[in-house]
């Protein structure tokens, strides 16, 4: 079994140099900034900065990503806060409570809550992931192709789950992101699918330039549609450190609100959104009468609860990102192709060749969560005012970047045409309300999947019941089918016991 400890010590001395820290203090500032305005996110963030990487040291780089991802998710909270408007998806519940406060003229106190609580949960979803982490890559080193394309085809059937407004829409998402993932050389045949004749499509539509499309350039066309000029930013702030007072009363709801963090954010493109709604509505349930009426009028725990559930999706994201090579959000998956560049294969093998590295990301994970910490407290103030800097401004080199990152992947001209492309497509899903992150897990678990079960028929000289004999195979294969019609169970259950 892998070593806990060693998680927190090998990187030690990767982690402990000034460069380091530097790239740290640099993406942190940058995520809780573009985290704060609103439409940017921490996803955006990760496929503008992932490109930038290239030449840097592992530790390093990651630095400035963890800071990047850690402080984005983070830094919508702010805008949440004090212009009701969430700067991030995941930030949506915060401004029910969060915007009354500022309205009160304790906007600073309502910061104060969200950077604490955003600090204990990304801090609890650390030690989850460092205490999780070794025991699921110990286990799935014994794992084969049919464990491997059970578990994939698990994250692919959350997308029934996780598209409950509209199942069909969900499913045309995933089932469009399956078939781009299949453009390019077949790995087991050599066979060329879907490439028309071109070269630069031998080797599949490539991660980066697709994600800084789809979920980079595409927000910037959204953000560019909206008239920002409306947006009135709260000018009275007040004190922003929390009173002891304070913490410990908020200090249940926020364990609460990490530990409903944690467990979504394991689950494949489950994400903050999902995780700031069950913890504000269990705390909701969960409140005496008098209490409960309170939320949404502006009460201190129904901003911890969102903040805490949405930060602590961090460290449970990466749990299934660094064991199994399957993202846990969006943002993760931009991550794996950030270990890619840097010669880390995500998967429990990593944990075995490449410890040191695995070591530091931990490290610098937890060190995010500082850094926003302070940053948080100590500037809050000054970067809500700067979100009312001219977007006229900011759009063009937020472009900029795109186009030099996406560029830099492979020196490709190909791969600004890709960015370009689903750049457009990222728009129009937005346009017709089709949902992005099933796309984003179709085209990352999609070659998982067939990869598993062709190699799985292969080793089992075409035995399809291989797939159910294995029994992590069969337990995934039952949960999958119960994430299917999750939706139609969950909607049965009310009508029988009309709940």
């Amino acid at each position: 079994m892998i070593n806990v400890l060693a998680l927190y010590t090998e990187g030690l001395a990767l982690v402990l140099r000034p460069e380091v820290f530097l790239f740290m203090l640099i993406g942190t500032i940058s995520g809780v900034v573009i985290g704060a305005f609103p439409g940017l996110t921490a996803t955006m963030g990760l496929a503008v900065m992932t490109p930038l990487t290239f030449g840097m040291s592992t530790a390093s780089a990651f630095s400035l990503l963890m800071g990047v991802y850690c402080g984005g998710v983070y830094g919508g909270s702010i805008t949440a806060i004090v212009a009701k408007i969430p700067g991030t998806p995941a930030s949506l519940m915060t401004t029910l409570d969060g915007y009354p406060m500022g309205q009160r003229g304790e906007a600073g106190k309502a910061i104060g809550i969200a950077t604490v609580s955003s600090f204990i949960g990304g801090l609890f979803s650390v030690l989850m992931l460092g205490f999780f982490a070794p025991l699921i890559a110990g286990i799935a080193l014994a794992f084969s192709a049919q464990e491997y394309f059970a578990i994939a085809l698990f994250g692919l059937c959350i997308i029934a789950f996780i598209s409950s407004d509209s199942i069909i829409k969900g499913l045309m998402s995933g089932i469009i992101g399956l078939l781009v993932a299949t453009i390019g050389m077949d790995i087991l045949t050599g066979i060329t699918r879907f490439t028309f004749g071109s070269f630069d499509l031998f080797d599949g539509i490539q991660l980066i330039p697709l994600m800084i499309g789809l979920c980079g350039l595409a927000e910037i066309y959204n953000v560019a549609c909206r008239d920002m000029s409306k947006v009135q930013v709260v000018q009275k702030f007040g004190r922003v450190l929390p009173t002891k007072e304070d913490i410990k009363t908020v200090l249940p709801t926020i364990w609460r609100g990490s530990l409903i963090g944690t467990i979504i954010g394991a689950i494949p493109a489950a994400g903050g959104s999902i995780a700031s709604i069950m913890a504000y509505g269990l705390e909701i349930r969960i409140a005496p009468k008098e209490k409960a009426k309170k939320f949404g009028t502006g009460i201190i725990e129904g901003i911890a609860a969102p903040e805490a559930a949405n930060n602590s999706t961090t460290g449970g994201a990466m749990i299934p990102l660094l064991t199994l090579g399957i993202p846990g959000d969006p943002g993760t998956a931009i991550l794996i192709g950030a270990l890619l560049i840097h010669g880390l294969n995500p998967g429990p093998m990593m944990f075995v060749e490449r410890m040191p590295q695995v070591s530091s990301i931990f490290l610098l994970i937890m060190l995010a969560n500082f850094c926003f910490l302070f940053i948080g407290l100590g500037g809050a103030r000054f970067i809500a005012r700067a979100i009312n800097a001219p977007m006229r401004i900011l759009i063009p080199i937020i472009i900029l970047l795109c186009l030099v990152g996406s560029f830099s992947v492979r020196n490709s001209i190909f791969d600004v045409y890709v960015l370009v492309l689903f750049s457009f497509v990222g728009f129009f899903f937005t346009r017709i309300k089709l949902p992005a992150p099933p796309f984003v897990l179709g085209f990352v678990l999609g070659p998982l999947v067939e990869i598993g079960f062709r190699r799985g028929l292969m080793l089992s000289e075409g035995n399809f019941f291989s797939f159910f004999t294995r029994p992590i195979s069969a337990v995934f294969l039952v949960l999958a089918m119960v994430m299917l019609f999750a939706p139609q169970i969950v909607a049965l259950f009310k009508r029988v016991f009309k709940i």
